[in-house]
């Protein structure tokens, strides 16, 4: 069902054409690209459709990476990833010639044998024709083999494993994929929402050690054990690696773990300093144990992931051709920055008055949601220019709406605005306490609003249980439960079974 779906926080993301910029400038796409157009018009390969070693240290040069040892290998992996997403297509010595042609490319094999021959693939013409939903689905082919790779055991621990016979011992090598993939999935889901949460500070990098404890330390343990210590250590370390993996894809921005750090892993696999803080950190070299962000490219990324998972991940603008109803049911759930974007987007495709007057149909009513719908409607309405004045006078006796109303109307300093009844007062507080409660519940802000009203007016209980609005014996019971003091609780509590007498 669809109400059973996980629900992750909004996100802002930007436009396709950004996106699409930020991928072709990540370093791996970049070289796939310029990879595919030196190979043209056709370059012999070897085995398994990679570069024959003297075209390896050609293709290093051509990209200004030098010949050296790094460059092959950052060649070879930009090839690859070039083969798996379509900007290079690799034909066997067969198909070559089923189709006619010959594979007699520039390169020189060197002393290897071409098994085949490599072409610009269709997919290369869509980078510079294409639209940026082409090229963004040219990037996320790339980063799925690259996350794919990430999760897969090192070369060197396979070796290990073979034995004299040649055959693989799969159970000697510590690794399970299902779980690899779910603990980088998970890993890069925190990231994600703590960017959704926190988008003010989205540009903050994240330590590697607090993502790994996130994943690990169970909710209910105060200090970790030496065992999970040493298992959020290890973490640490196949996280540097995924991280430094992932980093050209521009999926991240990474600051890696000191090396300096990784050689001085102790005997029982933990990192130095893990003993002096709960997670085994010193929080002035926090740095120094590796600095993660997830950039707005993988932001979209991830995103992606997660709606191919049926996880329900909705983006700032989803809301902005739905009913005003969808709007301020969806706004409370929003993270303040997130949910004024929203509203925005919303109100863009309306004009003042088709907005106020969509918005203000939609917070009626009495349900127990109401309230909160209210208060997401004010919240909207605040954003609303002048031209809206018609539509909020039209409502002004209305019990719902003549409250709020008349707080748009002060707030742009109009004229003539008439004096709510006493009885629209206390309706009006009632409303706006349900709807803090449910927002925020017992919070520090609505304590001190309880304590206020009390100050303000001392016969407040004695008029309050009379209000006729479905939330008055829970509001009253809350501010029983939020004053400080023990007589003006007391007075609450007795107004609440008043309330809850009377209806």
């Amino acid at each position: 069902m669809p109400g059973d779906r996980p629900t992750m926080p909004p996100v802002r993301l930007r436009s396709e054409a950004e996106l699409a910029r930020d991928a072709l400038t990540a370093p791996l796409l970049a070289r796939a690209v310029r990879l595919a157009r030196w190979a043209g018009p056709s370059r012999p390969v070897a085995a398994g459709g990679v570069l024959t070693e003297p075209d390896l240290r050609a293709a290093a040069e051509h990209l200004g990476l030098g010949a050296d040892e790094e460059g092959p290998g950052y060649v070879a992996e930009a090839w690859q990833l070039a083969v798996d997403t379509g900007l290079i297509e690799v034909r066997e010595p067969a198909e070559e010639a089923a189709a006619g042609q010959e594979a007699d490319g520039d390169g020189d094999a060197g002393g290897e044998e071409a098994t085949g021959v490599a072409t610009p693939g269709q997919e290369l013409r869509l980078i510079t024709e294409g639209s940026p939903r082409d090229v963004l689905d040219i990037w996320l082919g790339g980063f799925e083999t690259v996350l794919a790779d990430a999760a897969a055991p090192d070369l060197a621990e396979i070796v290990d494993q073979i034995g004299e016979d040649g055959e693989l011992d799969l159970d000697g090598i510590d690794w399970n994929p299902e779980e690899e993939a779910d603990f980088l999935d998970g890993v890069l889901g925190n990231l994600y929402l703590l960017t959704a949460l926190d988008e003010q500070d989205s540009g903050r990098a994240v330590p590697l050690p607090a993502l790994a404890a996130a994943m690990i330390v169970p909710d209910d343990m105060e200090e970790p054990t030496d065992d999970i210590l040493e298992e959020i250590s290890e973490a640490m370390v196949r996280l540097d690696d995924q991280f430094r993996m992932l980093e050209p894809t521009g999926l991240v921005e990474y600051q890696p773990v000191d090396e300096a750090l990784i050689e001085e892993v102790d005997g029982e696999g933990r990192f130095p300093g893990a003993a002096e803080s709960p997670h085994g950190l010193d929080e002035e070299d926090v740095s120094r144990y590796g600095m993660v962000r997830l950039t707005p490219l993988g932001v979209f990324g991830v995103r992606t992931r997660m709606l191919d998972a049926g996880i329900d991940a909705p983006a700032v603008g989803d809301l902005s051709d739905k009913g005003a109803e969808v709007l301020l049911d969806a706004l409370p759930q929003h993270p303040e920055p997130a949910a004024r974007a929203e509203a925005e987007q919303w109100l863009a495709r309306r004009t003042p008055d088709e907005a106020a007057r969509e918005l203000l149909a939609a917070a009626r009513g009495d349900d127990t949601g109401a309230p909160l719908r209210r208060l997401a409607c004010q919240q909207t309405l605040s954003l609303v220019e002048a031209a809206a004045e018609p539509a909020l006078r039209e409502v002004l006796d209305d019990r719902h709406l003549g409250g709020l109303a008349r707080v748009w109307l002060a707030e742009r300093a109009m004229p003539d605005i008439p004096e709510p009844s006493e009885e629209m007062v206390f309706w009006l507080t009632v409303d706006t306490i349900a709807a803090q409660l449910a927002a925020d519940g017992d919070s520090a802000e609505l304590r001190d609003l309880v304590r206020g009203l009390v100050e303000q007016s001392g016969s407040f209980f004695d008029s309050a249980w009379r209000v006729d609005h479905p939330a008055t014996a829970e509001v009253l019971e809350a501010m029983g439960r939020l004053h400080p003091d023990k007589k003006a609780a007391k007075q609450a509590r007795k107004a609440a079974f008043k309330a809850r007498s009377r209806a």
